[in-house]
């Protein structure tokens, strides 16, 4: 396996928190990876195991994800002039892939960090990347854009947490509606070695882990319709739609 020094492969804890109008909080263990859009990993006779592929993110799917981001920075008024990307996100594992959220920290060319996007995907195949300024501590807000969850309209704002990782690993995203905070999802990790070795007993201890996330998704869906969670209407959305 060949990546640059900027690459990591973190072991998570997934937590969703839901307190209006029902109450229903899980958690589980996953794992994703940080990597350098200027050197993606190479895995070589191991590459469909993790695969980080334009198709599964905004923007040309012909193109690199370099050159995506790029284009979509420019029509923000952003030039990184050829700074660093690190996307932190799920590869495609033997053909399948899901990323509810992927991170794009983008810096200029003396490494200061710039903006940070933030690409949200629903399980309906609708996408939306948000364009964001931290402050130090990585938090930002922005105005909610995209029918993720089939029990909460597109109202309200995120609050964001998405500092650039480390050896740690820390995002936090809250629903703000006025007067409560009726959702949480949090990703907590750790950086283990990015190795063949960790490539594999991740394949064996969490194989398809893809399929695994998009189905636990749709398993508590249907947890909270059964117990007569109202369903919101969907709106229409563009694929490429950003803000």
């Amino acid at each position: 396996m060949r990546a640059s020094p900027a690459t990591r492969i973190y072991a998570t804890s997934v937590s969703h928190s839901r307190t209006d109008p029902l109450v229903h909080r899980f958690h589980h263990r996953s794992h994703t990876w940080l990597v350098d859009l200027d050197r993606l990993p190479r895995l070589g006779m191991l590459s469909p195991l993790a695969r980080f592929q334009s198709r599964d993110h905004l923007g040309d799917p012909r193109r690199t994800l370099r050159q995506n981001i790029d284009t979509f920075l420019q029509t923000q008024g952003v030039d990184l002039q050829g700074g660093r990307i690190l996307m932190l996100a799920m590869p495609r594992v033997l053909g399948a892939v899901f990323n509810p959220i992927s991170v794009f920290w983008c810096h200029g060319p003396g490494g200061a960090l710039v903006c940070t996007v933030v690409e949200v995907h629903n399980t309906y195949g609708d996408r939306h990347a948000y364009l964001v300024r931290t402050g130090p501590d990585g938090r930002a807000e922005v105005a909610k854009a995209l029918y993720v969850s089939p029990f909460h309209d597109v109202s309200g704002s995120y609050r964001l947490t998405v500092p650039v990782p480390g050896d740690r690993l820390r995002v936090q995203v809250v629903l703000e509606r006025p007067g409560h905070d009726p959702f949480v999802a949090g990703l907590t990790g750790r950086a283990l070695p990015p190795t063949t070795r960790t490539v594999l007993r991740l394949a064996l201890t969490q194989p398809l882990e893809p399929l695994a996330v998009s189905a636990r998704i749709r398993w508590h869906g249907i947890r909270l319709w059964l117990r007569r969670l109202p369903v919101q209407p969907r709106p229409t959305h563009s694929q490429e739609a950003v803000q």
